[in-house]
């Protein structure tokens, strides 16, 4: 499953939900410093919806905020993890 995700980096505490538009809110502590916030990003993404790291790469935004990741895993499981987050 593709997902749009919106990076805050920076923020006081790791957290994921809420939504930014049409993307899925990922805060981060880590700040935008050689890929550091996205690789948060990804880790934080991965434990909210109880898939492992390596289920979850990303596809576009690599230094923009908002960000496209793929999902491996049971899509609806994952859709119904990802609404209740949002």
């Amino acid at each position: 499953m593709r997902l749009k995700i919106r990076v805050t980096p920076g923020s006081r505490r790791a957290e994921v939900g809420g939504a930014y538009q049409d993307a899925l809110v990922v805060k981060v502590r880590e700040r935008a410093v050689e890929g550091k916030a996205t690789d948060a990003a990804l880790a934080a993404l991965a434990d909210a919806l109880g898939v492992p790291r390596r289920a979850v790469t990303l596809v576009h935004g690599a230094t923009s905020r908002t960000k496209v990741v793929n999902i491996e895993g049971d899509d609806p499981t994952l859709e119904a993890r990802v609404a209740a987050l949002m």
